[in-house]
């Protein structure tokens, strides 16, 4: 009984701490290791363990919120079998983050529907698992944020947000073409980051057209400049995934044409 409550205190002290982590884990020893076979430095290294991981998902969890990624991307669920151009090598590189921390951009290009948006949200995924502040956006949503915060008068505060953002995503990037006050703003914001923080662009119009969708040259010069500068290229190719799988479905169904069989999609990489 004395037992009992001297692990009911321990454990109570160790989450009042804030050591949930830990204290789940002396849970856990002291009902598997009854007989005292682990030696005190084994059981102090699990609890250790124990409430580093615990700190890291949280973290973790944290920042995939704080990112308001649009759906859920992880490298490990890339659809490698899909013909689209990717290069197994550089993305596996990148999900190692090295680009973050030399402060490169990533540039995601390639028609609609091919997984531009996705590939972003998997590599933000990864600098959230690495501990980097990331934050995606549309680009038609920032620039509504950014216009919002300049007549509520909350513009200064804004740049230095996203200015303080490790990793900033971009997708639908020019989709539009921008007026002369979008350019601008967004030359503000992309040379604040330049050389400081990384930057992922998601774009269905080819790199050397972008200049041609800023109505400023000298503005846009400037704009793709900062972008290309020490930016790792990502082009995908193929048919729309979203087309690849209402294929699917229909074949599903048996109202696929037979002439249609998606068993004879795109070869395999």
């Amino acid at each position: 009984m004395q037992m009992s409550v001297s692990r009911d205190g321990i454990i109570e002290k160790l989450l009042r701490m804030g050591l949930v982590g830990m204290a789940e884990a002396f849970v856990l020893q002291s009902e598997q290791d009854k007989e005292g076979t682990l030696s005190f430095e084994e059981r102090f290294r699990e609890l250790v363990d124990a409430e580093q991981a615990y700190r890291e998902d949280r973290r973790h969890t944290r920042l995939l919120t704080r990112a308001r990624f649009p759906l859920p991307a992880s490298i490990a669920t890339i659809d490698w079998q899909v013909a689209r151009g990717l290069d197994y090598t550089l993305i596996h590189w990148l999900a190692g983050c090295e680009w973050l921390q030399e402060r490169h951009n990533v540039l995601i290009t390639g028609p609609t529907g091919v997984g531009k948006t996705f590939m972003a949200c998997a590599l933000g995924e990864a600098a959230c698992r690495h501990g980097y502040v990331t934050r995606y956006w549309r680009a038609p949503r920032l620039l509504a944020e950014i216009k919002a915060a300049r007549d509520s008068g909350f513009y200064h505060r804004l740049l230095h947000k996203l200015a303080a953002t490790h990793l900033l995503i971009i997708d639908d990037w020019l989709l539009a073409p921008l007026s002369l006050a979008e350019a601008r703003d967004l030359l503000e914001i992309i040379d604040d980051r330049s050389q400081m923080s990384s930057t992922i662009v998601a774009s269905c119009i080819p790199v050397d057209e972008w200049r041609g969708r800023i109505s400023a040259p000298l503005v846009a010069d400037a704009i793709v400049d900062r972008l290309v500068h020490n930016a790792h290229r990502i082009a995908l190719t193929g048919e729309s995934m979203r087309k690849r799988t209402d294929l699917r479905v229909a074949d599903a169904s048996g109202s696929f044409p037979a002439q249609s069989d998606p068993s004879r999609g795109p070869k395999l990489r």
